[in-house]
This record gives structure tokens, sequence and C-alpha cells, in this order.
């Protein structure tokens, strides 16, 4: 299978988070800082989750097959939800790192260099996480997008901690360094939560974007002028793929090959108005035949 272009967006995550594990790493190492230190554990995070981001990738891109007969995109959700879920667990761990810290502070030594080695960083992962959020929203990826905004939450706690570190060498109030980290594990634990939050909604075949409802909608109510009418909208997404089923209900005395000629024209007027993929499956009936009401939804009335 031919490689994605997003997957080397990824490859440029995993670089920009092995780099950025090296500078914060050496920043604990020289100062003894603990918000050094959770800066330096969101960064290992973000490696463990961008290769598992460029797994998923790998495997939502497989074409369909006789085990998975609508595809494999719904495996973006999967990345999503576990990146989530090490957001919180990296943002547990800073907890439990620093609030032994506020009651016995520490002091910070080579303090200028730490925060040099700090400000490179989270330059590297500002201009990655752009790329890769602008990206995601282009190609409606959710992996993509959600491993930027990853990136994203770990620029504002590298913010955090340069703050934190910069009061500290001025004041010498060195409890201030682990309340900064406290207050960055609960900044990048609601990221981890929303992400879940979308994961979890994807997963159960939520419906696409009211505004993408909205312009089926109005096209379909414009087919009543060519004796056209429809039922049972139903819709849902699975990463970047959207899914749209309806029935059309057209006059009985239609030959097939002419409503079926309209179905076409009509499924792929709907595809022309999307730049993702879209499914579009309708089911022909006729509009006298009281029995086509029956089976309005995802359950047949009997």
């Amino acid at each position: 299978m031919r490689k994605s272009p997003l997957q080397y967006f990824l490859y440029l995550s995993i670089s920009a988070a092995i780099v950025t594990i090296v500078l914060k790493s050496y920043a604990y190492y020289i100062t003894g800082s603990v918000g050094f230190m959770s800066d330096a554990l969101e960064s290992f995070v973000n490696l463990f989750a961008a290769i598992f981001a460029l797994l998923m990738l790998i495997i939502s891109q497989k074409p369909a097959d006789k085990k998975h007969m609508y595809g494999h995109s719904k495996a973006e959700y999967f990345s999503s939800a576990a990146e989530g879920a090490l957001i919180i667990i990296a943002a547990f761990s800073i907890i439990r790192s620093a609030i032994p810290r506020i009651f016995n502070p520490v002091s910070i030594e080579n303090v200028d260099l730490g925060l040099i080695l700090s400000f490179i960083a989270s330059l590297v992962n500002l201009g990655v996480g752009s790329v890769l959020i602008s990206h995601g929203k282009k190609k409606k990826s959710l992996i993509l997008e959600a491993d930027g905004r990853h990136l994203m939450t770990d620029v504002w706690t590298s913010l955090g901690v340069i703050v934190g570190i910069i009061i500290v060498k001025f004041t010498g109030w060195y409890i201030v360094d682990p309340i900064i980290a406290l207050f960055v594990a609960v900044n990048i634990m609601y990221t981890g939560y929303k992400l879940i939050k979308r994961s979890a909604k994807g997963l159960m075949d939520a419906t696409i974007p009211d505004e993408d409802m909205k312009r089926i909608i109005v096209y379909l109510d414009s087919l009543k002028s060519r004796q056209i009418e429809y039922h049972s909208l139903m819709t849902r997404v699975a990463g970047q793929r959207k899914f749209i089923f309806f029935h059309l209900l057209v006059p009985g005395d239609w030959t097939v090959k002419h409503g079926h000629d309209c179905a076409d024209e009509i499924e792929e007027h709907i595809i022309s108005m999307f730049t993702e993929p879209v499914t579009v499956d309708t089911h022909l009936e006729p509009v006298e035949d009281p029995a086509s009401m029956n089976d309005i939804g995802i359950d047949r009335i009997h």
C-alpha cells in the first residue's frame, strides 16, 4: 500500500518529540526543576502518542475488505482517544511530582541555560503543532489535528514552566516552580478530556455537522419540483469519511432505469458538495405505496 502524504506529517511530529525530549531532559538535568521535569515528561508522551497515531493512520487508510466492508477509517478515533488518555496520565504524573515540592521547595540551578533550552523546544513544538493542526483541518484528519493539539498543549506547558522559572530566578520563591506545574497539569488534563469526548462521539456514529446536513436537506427539498421526495435521511461520520443514506420516493409509473438514473445523479451531486470522502447510498421506492412509509429510520415498522 502506498504511503499517505499524511504519514509524513506524523514523521515530523515524531522527530519534533525526539528533539524536545533531548532539550527538556537536559534542562531538567542541569536545573533540578520539577517544572522542567514535567515538561520533559509531556514530550515523552508526545513521542508515544505520535508513534501510535502513525500506526492508526496506516490502519485507517487501508481499503475496505471482506471483514471491514466500510473501511478502517474509525481507527482514527482510537488514536485520538489514546492521545487524550496519555495526556491525562501525564497530567497526574506532573501533579504527583509537584505536590511534594510545595511542602519542601528545592532550589534551582543553571536557570538561564535551562530557560534557553526550554524556549527552543517550545518553538519546535509551536511550529510543528501549527502545521499538523492546519493540515489536519484541511484534510479532515482527526489524527493529525489531535496530534497537533497535543503539541500545542506542550507549548502551553513550556510557557507556564518558563514563566514560573523566571519568577523563581528573580524572587527566590522556589514554591512557584511546583505551583506552576500544577496549573499546567490541570490545563492539559482538560485538553485530554476533550480529545476523549470527541473520540467517543465518533465511535458512537455521530451525525455529520449541522451545516452539512442543512446543505443536503436544502438540495433534497429542491427535488420536489421534479416529483422526487425523500425520507429516512441518516448520516454518520467515521474519521475522514462521511456516510449519507436516505430513501428516494419517485412516481410508481417511472421505469426502473429512469429512477435509477435519477438516483445516480442525486448521489453524484451530493458527493460533489464535499471535499472529503463521502459515501452516499439511496433506496428507491414508489411514492404511492403506503408500505414505503414503514421503513423510516433504522427499524422497519410492521
